[in-house]
């Protein structure tokens, strides 16, 4: 028999697959405290949990029996997964089992706010009869534009298209053949924030998506403009917000999450215009039944040795095959996260090359590494090394592995190439005996790169001054460089000057690097 402690409360509905197997014993012990927890884990296979529960070192060690933790959501902040993953725990979640519930919410936001139904029900509640004060707008044949296609996105989509609205879709992953599948109009962020009278953003919050829609967009936008965010609070900059409603370019807003919850003392939550809910995008019967669902599926399959999907720690690699991969798990993420940084357009393609002695080892756990690390640029937290297949999957990214003889003279080598609907990028990198792992080639250009801390990858012409051009920009602005590599093919060509520098770099110094004659590109990449 397998025993399974469930130490939050679920449905009963929502884990019923694992009361009925025969060969499962479930116990549901809520608000165990973490030494209430320590006492009795050793005895349980399996732990399934929500929110509530800490799963901490300390529980896992605890835990000499257990094989795997489920959370019935899509977080799973409270459970320490370097821990979990030193002990060969596996820990599982359930991203799918909100997808419905969330997408049908941010709709209702955006009906709402087009017929500005709360701030009516106030009114009429307080006892006053008014008509005049609350002309509303159709959906039919306005612009919906979506920022983020992924499961909730195109879920949106689908809503937006049955309403006759025209939809334009902005995501890193988005091709014109995606687009096409799903019947949007592919379009670029500039593209959607120009374009729309509804706005909705459904990405993960990322360095990159911190603040997406800020003054800048704001200014972009068409006057009377209509902004919905269900899906985390930064992704849209509140103060920028604030000021956009306060002077009528936005007409109205819809938020659902808030950079700080409770939202304190926001000025948001009392502005006329806006719609505010406590973060009820998966708060329905459906969505707390289906998670438990997915997750008690998901924790039958592992203890009875069946293939599972929704993994969100490294996945266990025989000993014999992780002695020889793991000095080149660094090297890969690096390669991974550096091309994507890179790369303009759609992601199509991933093809990870292996040479040398890399021909001779099972590299399947270093390919996904790197599919991680290139996913992590847009995707963050979201991505990691067991869902980043899946997760390609579903953006329809092929992912190709294959070996090669040609080593270049090193002892070994890993190529990844990057296909996206603009252009086609390639790095190369290898360890160094005592050194670590170095990025030796980028687009051809041969270099020698720790790859670690803050860079910039300067595209431009090979004339005199360029370089010193570009340091003085810099020195001008407060911008330490701490080494400086330049490629080049031909004299008087292209060329690229990738620098490291102290500090992240201030967009403005950014810009004013592009402008200097000899200049073609300059791209911020963190590592």
């Amino acid at each position: 028999m397998f025993k399974v402690l469930v130490s939050d409360p679920l449905s009963e509905f929502g884990i019923q697959k694992l009361l009925d197997a025969p060969d499962v014993q479930v116990d549901r012990k809520t608000g165990l405290s973490e030494a209430e927890l320590i006492d009795i884990i050793p005895e349980y296979d399996a732990l399934l949990v929500r929110s509530q529960t800490k799963v901490t070192p300390a529980i896992i060690e605890a835990g000499t029996k257990l094989k795997a933790v489920g959370r019935a959501g899509v977080g799973v902040d409270n459970i320490d997964l370097a821990a979990a993953t030193n002990a060969g725990v596996i820990v599982i979640n359930a991203p799918d089992g909100n997808t419905i519930s969330t997408a049908e919410h941010s709709f209702a936001m955006i009906m709402a706010l087009a017929r500005r139904i709360p701030m009516a029900y106030k009114k009429l509640v307080e006892g006053e009869w008014d008509r005049k004060s609350f002309t509303g707008v159709e959906l039919n044949n306005k612009v919906l534009g979506v920022v983020g296609l992924g499961r909730i996105g195109a879920e949106v989509a689908k809503r937006g298209k049955a309403f006759n609205m025209k939809v334009v879709a902005y995501d890193p992953f988005l091709t014109q053949e995606r687009a096409d599948k799903l019947g949007v109009q592919f379009g670029t962020l500039d593209d959607v924030v120009r374009q729309a009278d509804f706005i909705t953003v459904h990405t993960p919050l990322t360095k990159d998506t911190k603040y997406i829609l800020n003054t800048r967009e704001f200014e972009k936008m068409k006057d009377g403009v209509r902004v919905v965010n269900c899906a985390r609070g930064g992704i849209i900059n509140e103060k920028a917000l604030y000021e956009a409603l306060v002077s009528g370019k936005v007409a109205g807003a819809a938020l659902d999450v808030f950079e700080q919850e409770p939202p304190v003392e926001n000025p948001l939550v009392n502005m006329p215009q806006v719609i505010v809910t406590p973060h009820l995008g998966a708060s329905t019967v459906e969505a707390q039944e289906n998670v438990a669902i997915d997750v008690s599926e998901e924790i039958l399959h592992i203890l009875h040795d069946e293939p599972f999907k929704n993994a969100v720690n490294l996945p266990s690699i025989p000993a014999n095959v992780l002695e020889k991969v793991q000095p080149f798990f660094k090297l890969n993420e690096k390669l991974g996260e550096l091309i994507a940084q890179t790369a303009v357009g759609g992601l199509k393609e991933v093809i990870v090359t292996y040479s040398g002695e890399l021909t001779d080892i099972d590299t399947a756990p270093l390919t996904r590494t790197t599919l991680k690390g290139i996913l992590s640029h847009h995707l963050g937290a979201a991505a990691n090394y067991v869902n980043a297949p899946i997760l390609a999957k579903n953006r329809d990214i092929h992912v190709t592995e294959q070996k090669s003889t040609y080593n270049g003279g090193f002892t070994n080598l890993v190529t990844v190439t990057l296909k996206t609907s603009q252009e086609e990028k390639t790095v190369a990198g290898t360890l160094l005996n005592g050194y670590g792992p170095r990025i030796i080639k980028i687009d051809g250009y041969s270099i020698d790169l720790i790859p670690s801390g803050h860079l910039l990858l300067v595209h431009h012409t090979d004339l005199p001054g360029a370089i010193g051009r570009v340091g003085t920009t810099l020195g001008n602005n407060g911008v330490n460089i701490a080494t400086m590599q330049v490629g080049r093919r031909d004299v008087g060509g292209h060329a690229i000057m990738l620098l490291t520098v102290d500090k992240e770099v201030n967009p403005d110094v950014l810009d004013s690097l592009g402008e200097l004659n000899e200049i073609m590109s300059v791209t911020q990449i963190e590592l």
